[in-house]
C-alpha cells in the first residue's frame, strides 16, 4: 500500500466523445499545452479545453473528413487538411474563417506553421509538399522529391529550413529562401512518421516504422546516434523545453531518451494505447489518443521522471528560453539565430474561392471558456492572465476516476448524459453564416463521490468478477447456485475447438517452416496457399513485407489471387496485410510491368525475355481485376479508405 502523499507518476485524465463519427486528426497546443484540436470524418474541427468535458468551439467548412490538425505557435490560429486536398484556417479570436486555400490532388497527410511569418506547410498523399502564404492566399513553393506520402512536416526553430518524412523512408531537407533540397537523410529502412527539430541545437530526431529512433546532425548531415531494438514504433516524439532530453510515445509506454551516446534515461507505462500527440506544461507532459470517436488525455508527472541531462522545466512559459547548451565531449553544435525571416517573393496565388470561406463557420459552444483562452489581445485588462495549475495527481492507491468524477460539482454530468449532450452537439448540421452561435451549457448534475469504496475486512465472498455475469440464464427462471464444475464448464466451452484450430495452425506453419528453411521463398509461398488456410498466408505476407527485396515478379503471380481474398476478408488484419502487399507490388513491379507492355517486339528469339513479358501480362491482367475491387472501396471511410484511395492512385498507371 502506497504511503500517505505518494502519487501517481502517470495517470489518465479524461475520456469524451469528441464526434459524431470517427475522430482521424488530433493536434495539442504547444504553447499553453491546454489547448486540444479534434478533426473528424463528419467534416468538423472541434476544440476543447483540456481537462474540460464541453467543446469550447466547433470549426465547419470542408466536405470531406479531416486528416489533419495543427495550431499555430501563438495558438492564435489552425489550420486542418481534408481528404479532398482543400485546407481550411480558421481564426479562434475572431471566431471565423480566415483561409481557404486548394492545391492538392489527394489526402492532406501533414501540416506545420511557420515560427514567424504567416506561412503554412502542408505534405499530401500525392507526394507534394506546399508552402502557403495566408496573407496572399497562395502557393509559394512546390517541393517535388518524395515518392511517397508525406507524413509529417516541421519548420527548422529559426524559420529557415524545412524538414520533411514520408513513406518512402526518407527525411528531406529544404531550404526555404532558395527552394531546394539541401539534404536527404536515408538511413531508415520503413516509413518515417514524424520528425523534429532540436529547439536550440542544430539536430535533428526521426522516428520510423522500423522501429528506430534516429538523431542527426545537421552541420555535416550525419547521422550521430540510433535506437533499435524497440517493441513497437514511436508515432510522436518531442524534445524538453531545454533540448536536454527527447520525449518519445509508443505503445502504452513514454521513453525518455538522451543521444551522443544515445541511452534511455526512463520508462514511464502509460495505458494511452497509441499516442497521437504530446505537450508539455508546468513540468507535466500530456499526452492524447484516439479510439474511434473518443478522445483521452494523460499526465506524466516529470518530477518524477529521470531526466539525466536536462534541467528542470518548471512552467513553461509561451516562448521557450533560449538556453546555451554547455560544450559536451562529443561536440558543440551551431546553435540557431532567430531572426524575423522571409521567404521568396511568392508565385501566383493559387486559386481560392471566396464562397468555400462563406460557407464556413465557427460555432462557440460554451462562451465562458471561449472568452478565457481566446480573449482578444487587443483588449485592456486590468488584471494579470492567470496562469494555469498543474492537474492533481491521484494517489497511487487509488483507481483513477473518469472525468465526471474528477470535476467540481457545478460541472459534473452523469456519463450517459455528458455522452448524449457532447452527440447532440456534435451532430448539430453546419452553420450557412460566419456569424458565432452561443449554445447554453446544460443545468448541473449531483457530483458522485470519487473516493473508492471501503472493503470490509469480514467480507465472506471474492471482490471483482463473478461467474454468475458470465453464465446464461433461461427466460424466466430465477437464478440458482452454480457449482465450481458447472461454472467451469461454461467457461471452457469452444475452448477444445479453439485449440484443434490453433493446433492445425501450427502445424501449416512447420510445413511452411521446413521449406523456408531451404532458402526458396518462392517455393514457401507456394506450400502456404497449397494448406488452404488463409491466416497462413497472412504470416508469411506479414514476414515478406518486412523485407522487399524478397519480391520477385515469380512470386508476385502467386501472391496476387491471394491479395484478392484479403482485400475481401472480413478480418481487418487480413486487409492491412493485403494492402500493404499490394502497395508494395505496385511499387517494385508495377513500372517494370507498363515498360514491358509497352516495349516493341524483339528482333530474334529471346526466351529469358519472352518468358518476363508472359509473366507481365499475367501480372497486370491480376493487377486490373483487383483495380475494380480497389476502386468500389474508395468511397469508405476511415484508415482504409485512406488506404484504398492511395493504392486506387497509385494503380492509375494501370488505365
Amino acid at each position: 500500500m502506497a504511503t500517505p502523499g505518494m502519487t501517481k507518476t502517470a495517470w489518465k485524465l479524461q475520456e469524451f466523445v469528441a464526434h459524431a463519427s470517427n475522430v482521424s486528426a488530433v493536434a495539442l497546443g504547444k504553447s499553453s499545452g491546454r489547448l486540444m484540436a479534434t478533426g473528424g470524418e463528419d467534416c468538423r474541427v472541434n476544440l476543447w479545453s483540456v481537462n474540460k468535458p464541453n467543446c469550447i468551439m466547433s470549426l465547419t467548412g470542408h466536405t470531406s473528413p479531416v486528416e489533419s490538425v495543427r495550431f499555430n505557435p501563438s495558438e492564435k490560429l489552425i489550420v486542418a487538411g481534408s481528404q479532398s486536398g482543400s485546407l481550411r484556417i480558421w481564426n479562434m479570436e475572431e471566431a471565423k474563417i480566415q483561409r481557404t486555400l486548394v492545391g492538392h490532388k489527394a489526402s492532406i497527410c501533414s501540416l506545420d506553421f511557420h515560427p514567424y511569418g504567416e506561412f503554412v506547410a502542408s505534405g499530401s498523399l500525392d507526394t507534394n509538399i506546399k508552402l502557403w502564404d495566408v496573407r496572399r492566399k497562395g502557393c509559394v513553393f512546390r517541393y517535388k522529391g518524395h515518392t511517397q506520402a508525406v507524413r509529417c512536416l516541421r519548420f527548422s526553430p529559426d524559420g529557415k529550413w524545412l524538414a520533411s518524412s514520408s513513406e518512402d523512408n526518407s527525411v528531406k531537407l529544404w531550404d526555404l529562401s532558395a527552394g531546394k533540397i539541401i539534404a536527404e537523410l536515408t538511413e531508415h529502412r520503413g516509413p518515417v512518421q514524424i520528425v523534429e527539430f532540436h529547439p536550440n541545437e542544430y539536430l535533428l530526431a526521426s522516428a520510423s516504422s522500423d522501429r528506430t529512433l534516429r538523431f542527426w546532425d545537421l552541420e555535416k548531415f550525419q547521422l550521430v546516434g540510433c535506437v533499435e531494438g524497440e517493441a513497437t514504433s514511436f508515432r510522436t516524439i518531442l524534445f524538453s523545453g531545454d533540448g536536454g532530453c527527447l520525449f518519445c510515445g509508443g505503445r502504452d509506454a513514454l521513453r525518455v531518451y538522451g543521444w551522443e551516446p544515445e541511452r534511455c534515461f526512463d520508462t514511464v507505462p502509460v495505458s494511452w494505447g497509441k499516442v497521437s500527440d504530446l505537450s508539455l506544461c508546468n513540468n507535466q507532459l500530456i499526452g492524447v489518443s484516439v479510439a474511434q470517436t473518443n478522445v483521452s488525455s494523460f499526465v506524466v508527472d516529470l518530477n518524477r521522471v529521470k531526466l539525466i541531462g536536462s534541467e528542470p522545466q518548471g512552467s513553461l512559459p509561451a516562448e521557450l528560453p533560449i538556453r546555451q547548451p554547455a560544450p559536451s565531449a562529443s561536440s558543440l553544435r551551431r546553435i540557431y539565430e532567430r531572426p524575423s525571416t522571409t521567404c521568396s517573393k511568392p508565385k501566383r496565388a493559387s486559386p481560392c474561392s471566396d464562397e468555400d470561406e462563406k460557407e464556413s463557420s465557427a460555432e462557440i459552444q460554451n462562451p465562458e471558456e471561449y472568452k478565457e483562452i481566446f480573449q482578444p489581445k487587443t483588449a485592456i485588462s486590468r488584471t494579470p492572465p492567470r496562469e494555469s495549475e498543474p492537474f492533481p495527481a491521484p494517489p497511487e492507491d487509488e483507481c483513477v476516476p473518469v472525468k465526471e468524477s474528477v470535476l467540481p460539482a457545478a460541472e459534473v454530468a452523469t456519463p450517459v448524459a455528458a455522452i448524449k449532450k457532447n452527440r447532440e452537439q456534435l451532430n448539430r448540421p453546419p452553420v450557412a453564416s460566419s456569424t458565432p452561435t452561443v449554445c447554453p451549457d446544460p443545468p448541473a448534475a449531483p457530483s458522485t463521490p470519487s473516493h473508492p469504496p471501503v472493503i470490509s475486512a469480514a467480507r465472506k465472498e471474492p471482490i471483482g468478477l463473478k461467474v454468475a455475469d458470465f453464465l446464461p440464464v433461461v427466460k424466466g427462471s430465477t437464478p440458482t447456485e452454480v457449482g465450481d464444475e458447472d461454472a467451469m464448464g461454461q467457461i471452457r466451452k469452444g475452448h477444445d475447438t479453439m485449440c484443434m484450430v490453433l493446433t492445425s495452425r501450427m502445424r501449416n506453419l512447420d510445413t511452411v517452416r521446413a521449406v523456408w528453411s531451404t532458402g526458396d521463398i518462392k517455393t514457401s509461398m507456394d506450400s502456404a496457399v497449397a494448406v488452404n488456410d488463409l491466416s497462413v498466408v497472412v504470416d508469411m505476407l506479414n514476414i515478406i513485407n518486412q523485407k522487399a527485396s524478397l519480391w520477385k515478379l515469380d512470386l508476385c503471380l502467386t501472391i496476387l489471387p491471394q491479395i484478392d481474398k484479403l482485400l475481401q476478408s472480413k478480418y481487418e488484419s487480413y486487409m492491412q496485410t493485403g494492402c500493404i502487399s499490394l502497395k508494395l507490388v505496385l511499387q517494385r513491379f508495377l513500372p517494370l510491368i507498363t515498360e514491358m507492355l509497352a516495349a516493341p517486339p524483339s528482333v530474334g528469339v529471346d526466351i529469358s525475355r519472352e518468358e518476363r513479358l508472359t509473366k507481365c501480362k499475367m501480372c497486370y491482367k491480376q493487377l486490373r481485376s483487383l483495380s475494380s475491387l480497389v476502386k468500389s472501396r474508395v468511397s469508405q471511410s476511415g484508415r482504409y479508405g485512406s488506404a484504398f484511395r492511395e493504392l486506387h492512385l497509385l494503380m492509375s498507371a494501370l488505365e
